[in-house]
């Protein structure tokens, strides 16, 4: 009895100790580790979620990309962080739900090192070309694929994103094959797309839709079940011909596992009121993205979801990463 009240008294303790906590946190400005290079789509809604919680709550969260191994290095540095909220990653499908699956030697499991804390946004990808390509449609593209089998090859930010396994699962319904060359994100891949290296490029939307205004790219098709609102004129991959395709990348914010439920919730309540902003829902609207938010248990159970779908398509692909 005497142990069992011991045990009762810490842990009001601790509970005590965890609301103190919560209730001056944040006091010092918050780490969002950006696990790919700077201008990509994970790196531009990092920094809007950054502006808006600042209007919103006061809070200061300074961005810091950490590219590397698809995204790999920048939540293995989250996930050895100390877990007191002020480390936190933006994790993404690829990073999150596809790589356990695809790299046999993962140094951190989502589901167990990480506490989801809230899903941030979600936004289709875009299958585009350079202004100067001979590619005017996606059915461009499948003809001269049959024609030519293998000759012509699609950039993707890397092994294992949501991008390279969409575009694989595009050429499955298609009966096409093309060769896959992965970039270290996606700027270099767009150096390569513009200087004729390569010939498509599979892009999510932030990422792709300032070049597509500007012209320098022209888009042959979205992977979302319907159009885009910003980009009106551009077909699904539905509408080409692949009828029920559809295929998003989602965003969402981690913290280290072990980091105190109260914190866990202080974070959720700040971050859902900043997306709440009219500003960062703008934001995110003209960046070709749609805004989520939501509780960490409904973030889990996307996450369960999801690395049970990637893995049979990884599975199919027969893509692996050592």
């Amino acid at each position: 009895m005497k142990l069992l009240a011991r045990a009762a008294f810490l842990a009001a303790g601790l509970i005590v100790g965890a609301s103190a906590l919560a209730q001056t946190f944040p006091d010092r400005p918050i780490r969002l580790i950006v696990p790919f290079p700077p201008g990509g789509g994970t790196d531009i809604i990092a920094r809007e979620l950054g502006v808006a919680l600042n209007k919103t709550s006061g809070w200061n969260l300074v961005a810091e990309n950490r590219p590397g191994a698809g995204g790999n290095l920048g939540v293995e540095t989250a996930v050895k962080s100390a877990p007191d909220g002020y480390t936190l990653v933006l994790g993404q499908t690829s990073n999150l739900a596809i790589n356990p699956s695809l790299y046999s030697k993962l140094s951190y499991n989502p589901s167990k090192d990480l506490a989801p804390v809230a899903l941030v946004a979600t936004a289709p990808l875009v299958l585009v070309v350079a202004s100067n390509s001979p590619y005017q449609s996606l059915d461009d593209v499948v003809k001269q694929a049959k024609a030519h089998p293998g000759e012509l090859n699609f950039a993707s930010p890397g092994n294992g994103t949501v991008a390279h396994l969409t575009a694989e699962l595009l050429q499955q319904a298609a009966g096409i094959k093309l060769q896959h060359i992965p970039y270290k994100g996606s700027n270099q891949a767009f150096n390569d797309l513009f200087g004729g290296q390569v010939h498509l490029f599979m892009a999510s939307i932030p990422t792709a839709l300032g070049q597509i205004r500007t012209g320098k790219l022209r888009a042959l098709a979205v992977t979302s079940g319907k159009r885009v609102a910003e980009l009106p004129e551009v077909p699904t991959v539905s509408e080409a011909g692949y009828a029920g395709f559809d295929a998003n990348t989602w965003f969402g914010l981690m913290a280290p596992a072990g980091t105190p439920p109260a914190i866990i919730q202080a974070l959720n309540v700040a971050a859902n009121k900043a997306m709440a902003s009219p500003e960062y829902q703008e934001k995110i609207r003209t960046e070709g993205g749609e805004v989520l938010g939501g509780t960490p248990q409904e973030f889990t159970e996307r996450l369960t979801k999801d690395h049970a779908l990637w893995a049979g398509i990884v599975k199919q692909s027969g893509a692996k990463i050592d």
